[in-house]
Order: C-alpha cells, then structure tokens, then sequence
C-alpha cells in the first residue's frame, strides 16, 4: 500500500505540482484528440476489461488472475501505440503545425492571395448556383504533396472558370478534390482521408467528411459545394461551418488566412463574425451546426455579376 501522507507531503513541493500537471495535460491532450472518433470507445471498453479484471482479481483473490495481469502491463504498454497509432499520428501532426498555436509574425496581405481568395469565393458561388458538387482544399503550412500525388497533376493559374470547368458533372476530373498551393491549382480527382468522428460519418456525404478529414490532419481549409442542397460550407480545424453566402465565405477566408491586417475595430468584427459562424467552438460536425446569425441570402443567390 502507499503512504498517503508521504504523497500528501510531496504535493507541497513545486516541482511535484508541476509533475502532476504535466501528466495531466498530457492525458487531458490524448483524450481530447480521441474525442469523437472510434478510439473514444476503444478507450472506454479497455478501462472497463482492466477494471474488471483488478477487481475480480482482488475481491475474489484469483491468483491466476492476478498474476497475468501483472504480467501482461509489458506487453499491454507495447500494445497500445499499435491500437492508437492514428490517434497518436494525428496528435502528433496536429502538434507539428505551429501555425496552430504560435503566434504569426511579419504575416502580411499579397496581392496573389487576393486575388486568389476572390476566384475562389467567386467560383463557388458559381458552382452553387449551378448545383455542380465541388471540394477545394487550400494547402497552407502543413504539406499535403502525399495526396497530391494521388490526384492528377495540373500545375495551373488559378482562375474560377477554370475551377468550374473541373468540376463540371461527368468531366474526367470531377471527382476528388482540388488542391491550391500558393495561387496556383497543383492537382484535381484527389483522394483525401475521411473524417473519423462518428457524427459525421453517417450524417454527411463524401466530400464533407473528406473536406473533416484533411483538416484533422493539417492546417489547410476546405471549401465543399453540395451537389443536392448548394449550399457552401467550409471545413478548418475538423469543424465544419455550413449555410455560407459569397460574403461570409469570403470574410472567414480571409480572416482564416491573415490576410486582413486591420485596426482594433475591424478585427473585432472579423472575430465576432467568425464566433458567430461557429469557428470558435470545438464541437461536432452535423447536419445541425449551423451559425448562430442565420444567412440572409440564399445558398442558392445570385453571386455578384462577374468581370
């Protein structure tokens, strides 16, 4: 049995606080990464199978039991990197992009990335109106050539005709995504991962769970158009904020992407628009989120005329 009062006494000292705090932080981030994927449940039924067995083996003093029990943490300490491996991978990524918890300096405005947001913006509002399904993913910091060189190569200027062309029903490159790099289009027909959060998986189509899934794993943004409804919704972080009209989707863009570089009063608004569009909230993605201050426009709306 341990001495409850040696360990009592040991809290007092700070480095043994920091220990405990340490320790914590890191169950609280592994538990927090196995949020609302398959691991949550593996997770629970391998707590509930030890705690069964500790307790049988105590309260009933099964020997055997026991013994196996202590013999397997080795085997059980190797077995759980295995079982966990995309949950630890994802962890791991997501704690190699900096640019998700560092601050970023000397950031300013392009004109490429203007006028690369604004084709964009522009093309989905197209592709919406037109009810032409689409899955644009826009590569920042974390790489994504793995699935680049699953997609076909294109290495072209970006342009919205050129965006609605690809994803004209039926051309050969309409399926799978588009991914930007810079300002330029590198691949279209892209395979991405699909999200693993259990809500989603049976509640959304193809391209938003692929649109989840490649921000679980990095940093890039990704646009999807809905085939059936038109509505444009755009995936950051593993969360997925729906209903967007050309204005919103260009105003969350661009905050997303830094390229606004305002006074105190316009970044207050940038970062109240984006609370209220859901991108401060760390819940599941379904059908129902939805922003807080519903679009007066329709999904559907004319975009504003193009030149």
């Amino acid at each position: 049995m341990p001495d409850f009062r040696y360990l009592i006494s040991q809290l007092g000292e700070p480095r043994a606080i920091l220990d405990v705090l340490v320790v914590s932080l890191i169950v609280y981030g592994l538990l927090w990464v196995a949020q609302g994927t398959r691991a949550n449940q593996l997770i629970r039924g391998f707590i509930i199978l030890l705690v069964a067995a500790f307790v049988l083996g105590s309260v009933l003093q099964l020997t055997t039991l026991s013994w196996v029990l202590t013999q397997a943490w080795p085997a059980i300490l190797v077995a759980i990197p295995v079982i966990f491996a995309p949950e630890l991978r994802r962890a791991l990524e997501q704690l190699g992009t900096t640019r998700a918890w560092l601050p970023q300096l000397g950031q300013s405005a392009t004109a490429e990335q203007d006028r690369m947001v604004d084709e964009l913006v522009r093309a989905a509002a197209q592709l919406a109106r037109n009810r032409y399904g689409a899955l644009i993913v826009l590569e920042r910091q974390t790489g994504l050539q793995n699935y680049v060189e699953r997609g076909v190569p294109i290495d072209a200027y970006l342009t919205r005709q050129l965006l609605i062309n690809i994803f004209y029903p039926n051309s050969p490159l309409h399926d799978g995504a588009v991914v930007i790099r810079n300002d330029r289009i590198v691949a279209a027909s892209v395979v991405l991962p699909l999200t693993d959060n259990i809500s989603a998986t049976s509640q959304l189509g193809t391209r938003h769970r692929a649109a989840i899934g490649v921000t679980e794993v990095s940093d890039a943004l990704g646009v999807v158009v809905s085939e059936e409804t038109g509505q444009i919704s755009l995936a950051h972080n593993g969360r997925l904020v729906r209903n967007l009209d050309q204005d919103r989707l260009r105003l969350v863009l661009r905050s997303l992407l830094r390229l606004d570089q305002p006074g105190k009063e316009r970044a207050g608004f940038i970062g109240a628009a984006t609370g209220r569009l859901g991108l401060g909230q760390r819940e599941p993605a379904s059908p129902n989120t939805r922003a807080a201050a519903p679009s007066t426009a329709r999904p559907d709306a004319e975009p504003t005329k193009m030149t």
